[in-house]
């Protein structure tokens, strides 16, 4: 286990307490990426240095306090230039890592599919690029450790312009599989879908498993414990059904060659019908993360997309002040705990309710012969009524716009 510093800085009129927060998660990423850490500094400024971020005399006492402490890298929490880095190193003499740095590195051990593969070895390959003079020198003798694993040990020979082709090939692979997915997508585009998305480790991949009855998720109480989406058929009332996809997790400070990579496997969060924002309710502050969520959201062109905030993990809030305090700020929002179920039923009756939303009524004219037809509507459809004369059978029900103009106009009445 490698040893780490943690460093933030505090500018001048900020709030010392979200600093304080954001190394709190800035500690939980080093953990995750397999670090100790051992010591975490606040540093107070005016402004922030271009050449040394925190200002070369901070640097050198950094240095020092490197040195006592044996440790093998510092973290900063924000993003540093190339030069930035280059000097840090130099004076310090340890390996610099910044917090875009540290999340594709925990994303390079977390990717399991191929396509999840793909899209960590892009974003790292393009965050690599502007970096690769300061790179070279370590990445030739072929170390480990945070913030070079993945595609930097398998690129130690090749310069700038095989780099820049690699970026190409895997952007043409990352194009093949969105096809594919927009196929898929295609295929089952009668059904109604309902995307999971929300701050890593709030709850979601536990709440699929919940909704869908079926332990199939991951389940891990850790940063960014899965990446790769994940479809499953849920049960709603009145005998409907509707496709629920978990998504990869955000943070505060996503770096956007991530977001970027990750763009195929975020459509469908885009191409969904209705969201599900799931937050952890009881941690404290969790309405910034709420706020970090939306941006992102705003970003990828959903803020506009029917959602419902979902209040996971209430059942720890077990204080009543807060607890009302949250009800009264959340007012539209579903309390759940998707760990013991409770509140699960009133999520699926909102999600019922959203679907009826986007449903249409339909008379229909269907002759007796057509039996694959009438399974059909009786599969995607809610039956309202639905009468035998003749040779026909005379339906009245509730479908999607989708799956109503599927229907030619020889059924319609």
């Amino acid at each position: 286990m490698e040893k780490a510093i943690i460093i933030g800085v505090n500018l001048l009129h900020a709030d010392r307490r979200e600093v304080e927060e954001s190394l709190d998660e800035l500690a939980l990423l080093a953990e995750t990426a397999g670090a100790q850490v051992v010591r975490r500094v606040v540093q107070e400024r005016g402004r922030l240095d271009p050449a040394f971020y925190i200002g070369q005399g901070k640097a050198s006492h950094l240095a020092s306090e490197a040195e006592s402490l044996n440790v093998d890298l510092i973290i900063f929490d924000d993003d540093l230039s190339p030069a930035q880095v280059r000097n840090l190193e130099r004076v310090t003499k340890v390996k610099i890592v910044d917090r875009s740095g540290l999340i594709l590195d925990i994303f390079a051990r977390r990717a399991r599919s191929k396509e999840a593969k793909i899209q960590v070895e892009l974003a790292q390959l393009q965050y690599l690029l502007p970096r690769l003079t300061r790179q070279w020198s370590h990445l030739s003798r072929q170390v480990g450790g945070i913030g070079v694993r993945g595609p930097g040990e398998t690129q130690l020979e090749v310069d700038r312009r095989q780099v820049q082709n690699r970026i190409t090939n895997l952007r043409r692979a990352l194009n093949r599989i969105e096809k594919s997915r927009k196929t898929q997508r295609k295929r089952r585009s009668s059904m109604f879908r309902v995307a999971l998305v929300g701050y890593t480790n709030s709850g979601k991949s536990t709440l699929l498993n919940r909704l869908s009855e079926v332990p199939s998720a991951y389940v891990g109480n850790r940063l960014f414990a899965t990446l790769d989406p994940m479809t499953r058929v849920i049960d709603l009332s009145s005998h409907q059904r509707a496709l629920l996809t978990d998504t990869v997790g955000f943070i505060k400070k996503l770096p956007p060659h991530l977001i970027a990579s990750f763009h195929s496997t975020l459509e469908e969060a885009v191409e969904s019908d209705v969201l599900l924002h799931v937050v952890d309710a009881f941690r404290p502050r969790f309405e910034e993360q709420i706020i970090t969520v939306e941006n992102i959201l705003d970003g990828l062109q959903m803020a506009e997309k029917p959602t419902i905030l979902v209040l996971n993990k209430s059942d720890l809030v077990t204080n009543l002040k807060s607890l009302s305090r949250i009800q009264e700020r959340y007012p539209g929002g579903i309390f759940t705990s998707a760990l013991n179920g409770w509140g699960i039923d009133k999520l699926r009756g909102a999600i019922t309710g959203l679907l009826r939303q986007h449903r249409v009524e339909v008379r229909l004219r269907i002759p007796l012969r057509e039996t694959q037809l009438l399974s059909w509507v009786h599969r995607v459809g809610d039956i309202l009524s639905e009468v035998c004369q003749d040779n026909e059978v005379l339906i009245q029900a509730h479908l999607n716009q989708r799956d109503a103009n599927k229907l030619s106009e020889a059924v319609r009445v």
